[in-house]
C-alpha cells in the first residue's frame, strides 16, 4: 500500500506538499506544460486512472464511494480535471465539487485522506517525479472543503 516513506497522516502530506513546492520552486509555482509531460500527458493521464480507479475499489475506506459510480465517466471526468490542473490543454466540464459530492453519504476527512493515499500509490507506480505529484496535489488540496461533509 503506502510507501514507508511517507508521513502517516496525508493530510500532512498535502501540507508538505504545498509547503515543498513554494519552497522548492517559489511562491507561485503552479503546474504547468512540463508537469502535464511529467504524468505522461493525457494518455499517462488515462493510464494512472485505471490504477487510481483500481485502488479506490480495493481499499474499502473508498470503495462505498466507487463501486455503484458509472466508473468510466468518473475516470474521464478527474482525467479532465487533472489534466486541466497540471496545465494541459484539457478543460473540465463537469459540476463543481460541492455539487457533484452533494447527495452522497458523508465524506470525512478520513476518506479525503484515504483517496490521496490512493492517489500517491497510483502516481508513484507510474513513477511520477516527486515534484509533479507535490505540484498537483497542492492544486487538489483545497478541493477538500468542498468535499467533505
Amino acid at each position: 500500500m503506502s510507501h514507508p516513506a511517507r508521513l502517516a497522516k496525508p493530510m500532512a502530506i498535502l501540507c508538505l506538499a504545498l509547503s515543498l513546492t513554494s519552497v522548492v520552486t517559489g511562491p507561485t509555482a503552479r503546474a504547468d506544460e512540463a508537469t502535464f509531460q511529467a504524468f505522461g500527458g493525457k494518455a499517462g493521464l488515462q493510464s494512472l486512472m485505471e490504477d487510481f480507479m483500481a485502488n479506490l475499489l480495493a481499499d474499502p475506506r473508498t470503495r462505498p464511494f466507487f463501486e455503484k459510480a458509472n466508473q468510466t465517466r468518473v475516470k474521464a471526468q478527474l482525467v479532465d480535471q487533472f489534466c486541466q490542473a497540471l496545465g494541459g490543454p484539457c478543460q473540465y466540464k463537469g459540476l463543481d465539487m460541492k455539487s457533484a459530492h452533494q447527495g452522497l453519504p458523508p465524506i470525512t476527512r478520513e476518506h479525503f485522506n484515504a483517496l490521496v493515499e490512493d492517489l500517491q500509490d497510483a502516481m508513484d507506480k507510474h513513477k511520477v517525479p516527486f515534484s509533479a505529484q507535490n505540484k498537483l496535489l497542492a492544486e487538489l488540496a483545497p478541493l477538500h472543503r468542498d468535499i467533505e461533509h
